[in-house]
């Protein structure tokens, strides 16, 4: 997907002239390399976030959501942990369908809004949503339903770009043929996501985020490029939480 971490940066942290399209356009139009795309810096952090975070979620004969799955970058992780059953849900029948492609029985369901109003009330034992939440611009409508749809004892993973990044005009973008398209965004502040959950009842068991630093240097390294780490060192690009709600 891209050459050097520089070229990285300038077009994934901090693009500019480029194409920004609508979440459902953009995510149709990246799903057929989405998969393809070693030495995302941003995809590579996500695996080792989410990772982390799963160890303290039973699976095991629980019913799961992975709300903004995408091609199920997640799903051999998870489906070693022995859930009950794991639905996939995304804005993109490009990314479904990979999906499907990959996890012939993946049971799958195209968002068409916020709601989620074909789901019962207390459906998931737990959510996972990895990537997703700045895509939501009613951040607040997304998340009540999907404490509805969640089990009064249930879990919550999120990771995503963060929100200081965006606010300092971070787009994620994509290489289409020669243009540079960036997915539409909203930021939403950590304390905004709790504050939703925890009044649904969520308490936080576990916070994190991934800065650049000595942990990602390697990348640079490798890219002849630490200059450009030099120059970001100790900015944010990543967070994760898990939030429990209470039985």
């Amino acid at each position: 997907m891209i050459s050097t971490l520089k070229r990285y940066v300038k077009q994934h942290v901090f693009p500019s002239q480029i194409k920004e399209k609508e979440v459902v356009e953009a995510y149709d139009i990246w799903a057929d390399n989405y998969d393809s795309q070693p030495g995302n810096l941003m995809l590579d952090l996500d695996e080792l976030l989410f990772a982390k975070l799963l160890t303290n979620v039973e699976f095991k004969n629980k019913a799961v959501a992975d709300i903004g799955c995408g091609t199920g970058r997640h799903w051999n992780k998870m489906l070693q942990k022995s859930p009950a059953s794991l639905t996939g849900f995304d804005v993109s029948q490009g990314m479904l369908d990979k999906l499907k492609e990959k996890f012939a029985m993946a049971k799958i369901r195209q968002i068409t809004d916020n709601r989620f109003d074909a789901v019962d009330d207390h459906t998931y034992d737990v959510i996972v949503s990895t990537l997703t939440v700045a895509h939501i611009e009613n951040i607040e409508e997304a998340l009540d339903a999907w404490c509805r749809i969640l089990k009064d004892s249930g879990d919550i993973i999120i990771t995503d770009f963060h929100p200081d990044a965006l606010a300092d005009g971070g787009k994620r973008t994509f290489a289409h043929g020669k243009a540079q398209i960036a997915v539409q965004n909203f930021v939403h502040t950590t304390g905004v996501i709790k504050k939703i959950l925890l009044k649904n009842g969520f308490g936080v068991v576990a916070e994190d985020e991934t800065r650049i630093d000595d942990a990602v240097a390697h990348y640079y390294t490798e890219q002849n490029a630490l200059h450009v780490y030099n120059k970001f060192k100790g900015f944010p690009i990543i967070y994760g939480m898990h939030l429990r709600r209470a039985v």
